[in-house]
């Protein structure tokens, strides 16, 4: 039987970085072994459901590059995908536990009869697992109607995991416990059920469990709730898709080698259940930014300008012929995306702030305000203007004035760009031309 996955979010809430692992997770799996990966949608409860929420796991998927086989959208031949079109279904199944006596009713809710045994799974992960369930008072019979006539989790999930045919449920660690009454289940309805394999809860960095308010927890932008404020999702915050990928799929997942930096076709290739720790996985949202970095890195100058250009739009920043070569020059200086604007706003635009630092430091240089007005002079009777023409030029004008090239290369930066650091020197000359140097530098000078 070829291999069959699914992810079932309930739309109750935004897709959460521990939703977009278990969805990865799955994904890999199947993809792997040339399976196929569902998407079915728990949303029986209709108190709590929202269309936001529902479009919201949607589009992280997608933007994620998760794309499921079959499911919302894509139809498929274990339709309907969405649990609450799947009542007649889950009738026909309790119909089944009814008849064989396996379940009782007990003021007008209905409850599985366990057999009173010890189950033993063996999850793929986590390893030999036991429930003891001669125990009556520690594992009551449970609840799979309700007196309204809905159907519990456990009883809809075992269903349409039979129905859909699902090979490997892949899961967090908190559903283990819930996977000897699922056994249970499918013994029950005399069916085979499907491989576990549980992953390890993610935890903030000081150790506790990750929330839906805590930072990185959420995939896409979520509005702000009672005294949570707004949160950009990690597109807004200027991520790469294929980063935040990699990243997620370190949070519980080793390569068994050095390596950290993938693309989604190696992830695949090198994705096995095997290699998932035991160990809770801790989010690191510096890591995350690392990784961002290290795809940023990956992208040609062309790709690179093309990604950041919707954020340096938004800044209000021009963007001219020049814009493709400007944001290159800052593709080895930055982690996301929008760290950009700040990165080259003075090459873009005129008007840019100034560092108070910086310009101390300059200040306390009691040779930098001569200097560099006669730099600005001597820049102005350049006859051809190159980035190696202008460097050259500072250190004649330092040497003629007694002083190293280095003396006068940090106050020129600073004059140039009102920055103590950034892109290389050669290149902030080179794109900004002759006559906007010597405007800055006289400027700078008179400031001073």
């Amino acid at each position: 039987m070829s291999v069959r996955t699914r992810f079932a979010p309930s739309p109750t809430g935004y897709l959460h970085v521990g939703g977009a692992r278990t969805a990865l997770f799955n994904y890999l799996f199947a993809r792997k072994h040339g399976g196929t990966f569902v998407l079915r949608v728990e949303d029986t409860d209709e108190a709590r459901n929202t269309q936001p929420a529902r479009d919201a796991i949607f589009t992280g998927m997608h933007w994620l590059g998760l794309d499921w086989d079959e499911g919302e959208g894509k139809g498929g031949d274990y339709g309907p995908y969405n649990q609450s079109e799947r009542t007649a279904i889950y009738d026909k199944w309790f119909e089944v536990l009814r008849e064989k006596g396996r379940v009782y009713e007990e003021e007008g809710a209905w409850r599985f009869r366990f057999e009173r045994k010890p189950v033993t799974m063996n999850d793929l992960v986590c390893g030999e697992v036991t429930i003891d369930y001669r125990d009556e008072s520690n594992t009551p019979d449970m609840v799979i109607r309700r007196s309204d006539g809905s159907y519990v989790f456990h009883f809809v999930n075992v269903v349409d995991d039979l129905e859909m045919k699902i090979t490997h449920v892949i899961r967090g660690e908190d559903h283990l416990m819930n996977t000897p009454k699922h056994l249970q289940l499918f013994e029950a309805l005399d069916a085979p059920a499907p491989q576990y394999a549980h992953i390890p809860l993610i935890l903030n960095p000081d150790g506790s469990k990750m929330s839906k308010s805590d930072k990185g927890a959420s995939i896409g932008d979520t509005p702000p709730v009672g005294e949570i404020p707004a949160s950009p999702g990690y597109e807004r915050q200027g991520f790469l898709a294929s980063a935040v990928v990699n990243f997620i799929a370190l949070l519980g997942w080793s390569s068994k080698s050095d390596d950290e930096i993938f693309t989604m076709d190696e992830l695949i290739e090198r994705f096995s259940l095997e290699a998932v720790n035991r160990a809770p996985a801790r989010f690191d949202h510096e890591k995350c930014a690392w990784v961002n970095q290290q795809h940023l890195l990956k992208l040609s100058p062309e790709s690179f300008a093309e990604a950041a250009r919707p954020f340096v739009a938004e800044a209000g920043l021009p963007i001219d012929d020049r814009y493709p070569a400007v944001a290159a020059v800052v593709r080895e200086k930055v982690r996301l995306l929008s760290e950009v604007p700040a990165a080259i706003g003075f090459l873009l635009a005129d008007s840019f702030d100034l560092d108070p630092e910086a310009v101390e430091k300059v200040r306390g240089n009691a040779a930098a305000k001569d200097l560099l007005a006669a730099l600005a002079n001597d820049f102005a009777k350049l006859s051809e203007w190159s980035a190696d023409a202008a460097k050259h030029q500072i250190g004649e004008t330092a040497k003629a004035a007694g002083a190293k090239p280095g003396q006068l290369m940090f106050p020129v930066r600073v004059a140039l760009s009102g920055k103590s650091g950034g892109p290389d020197l050669g290149d902030i000359l080179g794109l900004l031309g002759q006559e906007k140097c010597v405007a800055r530098l006289r400027a700078f000078v008179a400031s001073l």
